[in-house]
């Protein structure tokens, strides 16, 4: 993992909002996903910020298109914003 990516979350009752910040390379796209199987059954929507990350990475782009299909099989619905909200919601 980067190591300056962290996740920070914060939370309702329905929603949960997780920040990314730092550098998005394949080891924390690992990490963004397993949050996100985690935490997928306790709320409606997560949103997900790009608004702070520094960088994305081919890999860990790569990484997170192969992997984004599963997740929309979760209940969860994801929503996106920030400056990389289109590299990730594809």
């Amino acid at each position: 993992m980067a190591s300056n990516f962290r996740i920070s979350f914060h939370r309702n009752k329905h929603n949960l909002q997780l920040k990314l910040r730092g550098d998005f390379d394949g080891s924390s796209c690992h990490e963004l996903i397993n949050t996100i199987k985690n935490k997928s059954r306790h709320f409606k929507i997560i949103i997900i910020d790009t608004g702070n990350l520094r960088t994305v990475y081919p890999f860990g782009q790569a990484i997170w298109e192969k992997n984004f299909s599963s997740l929309k099989n979760t209940h969860v619905r994801l929503a996106f914003t920030g400056a990389y909200q289109d590299r990730l919601s594809s």
